[in-house]
């Protein structure tokens, strides 16, 4: 695999030319948490919209259907136009696309009218996951160290960001000017970091590895191999981001309804969880350098399993925000990692496929919830995040073997 880094002997420790990559993910990582930023900042005023427009829940879920359709439609897309253009300045255009996309909702006066223009943004928040995703494949293939966990720690931690913002100006703010004080915000972050995004030569893009000839007892291994392995590891995203959603929208319900907690503390769930992630995310470069990846795939499902069961069927509220904290523990680098792999063995194409197949989970975790909610109870259904964490883990022991890279 041609990359920038093989250059020959080191120079003080260091492989010449790591600098600029170095500069290069820097940058890259601002938008990141850029894009988590924007979207915990839309998210945060989804009920000022529901009012504002009049729509009921039912109407509302539906609206809220653009954003997927609108992620899941630009993601293949926007891999092909990554190969044809480069994941650099097509990260650069999705983030504008964002940033002016958010400010839509507000102008919307019924849910038919939100559900078109979240289709827009959805199309900006997929194209922008698939650019910047790719582009973080090449950049970890030319570092030669797996920091694709730090990228997804920045997203965390600009969601964190948008969340705790939008909450504070929430009782200050009219939904229209928060989302435009988002856009304004959003172009400017973009536009000084574009500059320093473009001057730097993209590092050589992953390609499919070269076939090499199989021994003579070995079976040769045909591309669409390789397209399955990439399906398996979109599988891996979509266990995982299932999880995610569901305890996006469900978490705090669950608090709240079956162990009585107050709001307040019903809402730290959530947060609990995403912290731990975040601190997952931080520490997922040491732990893939120390551990390798089949062992970091198989010990956070295990682990976020573990930790469902406890938070869907702890009696108490304290066990149950345990509970939360080690889930997020566990699943805080599986997806980075799934399509990570995805995209090292298929380019921008892999990370396309992966991340739409995460992206599904994301989006059928909450109605599925709530149907199981509906047919047994809330915690029972709680537990089907703990049951595909266990399928992840269970299908990323399975891929020590199909890609031992």
């Amino acid at each position: 695999m041609p990359t920038l880094n093989k250059l020959g002997p080191r120079v003080c420790g260091r492989r010449p030319g790591t600098d600029p990559l170095l500069r290069l993910r820097a940058v890259l990582t601002v938008f990141f948490a850029l894009d988590g930023f924007i979207f915990a900042g839309w998210v945060v005023r989804i009920p000022a919209i529901k009012t504002q427009t009049g729509a009921s829940a039912s109407a509302l879920g539906l609206a809220l259907l653009g954003v997927s359709a609108g992620g899941v439609i630009t993601m293949m897309l926007t891999g092909r136009l990554c190969r044809r253009y480069g994941s650099l300045p097509l990260t650069v255009l999705c983030a504008i696309l964002l940033s002016l996309s958010v400010a839509l909702p507000p102008l919307t006066r019924s849910a038919p009218q939100l559900g078109a223009v979240l289709l827009v943004f959805g199309a900006a928040y997929g194209g922008l996951n698939v650019a910047m995703n790719s582009a973080a494949v090449d950049l970890v293939a030319a570092l030669r160290r797996p920091v694709m966990p730090s990228f997804h720690a920045a997203f965390s931690l600009g969601g964190m960001l948008g969340s705790g913002l939008g909450g504070l100006v929430a009782g200050h703010l009219s939904p229209t000017r928060h989302l435009l004080a988002l856009t304004a915000t959003g172009l400017l972050i973009t536009a000084l970091a574009r500059p320093a995004l473009l001057r730097h030569t993209p590092p050589a893009p992953v390609r499919p590895p070269e076939p090499r000839a199989p021994r003579p007892t070995e079976p040769a291994r045909p591309a669409r191999a390789t397209r399955a392995t990439v399906l398996v590891f979109g599988v891996i995203a979509l266990c995982t981001a299932y999880g995610e959603g569901a305890l996006a929208d469900w978490g705090a319900l669950h608090l709240e309804q079956d162990l009585h907690a107050q709001p307040g503390l019903a809402a730290a769930g959530y947060a609990c969880f995403t912290l731990a992630m975040t601190i997952g995310r931080l520490c997922g470069t040491t732990l893939l350098e120390r551990l390798g990846r089949t062992p970091l795939l198989v010990g956070g499902g295990l682990t976020a399993a573990a930790g469902m069961l406890l938070g869907s069927l702890a009696p108490a509220t304290w066990a149950a925000l345990l509970g939360f904290g080690i889930t997020g523990l566990g699943l805080a680098n599986i997806f980075p990692v799934a399509v990570d792999r995805a995209g090292a063995l298929t380019g921008p194409g892999g990370v396309a496929a992966a991340s739409t197949l995460g992206y599904s989970g994301m989006v059928l975790g909450p109605p599925a919830m709530g149907f199981m909610a509906d047919w047994f109870s809330l915690p029972s259904a709680l537990t089907s995040v703990a049951v595909l964490a266990a399928v992840a883990a269970a299908i990323g022991w399975t891929t020590r073997r199909a890609d031992p890279a």
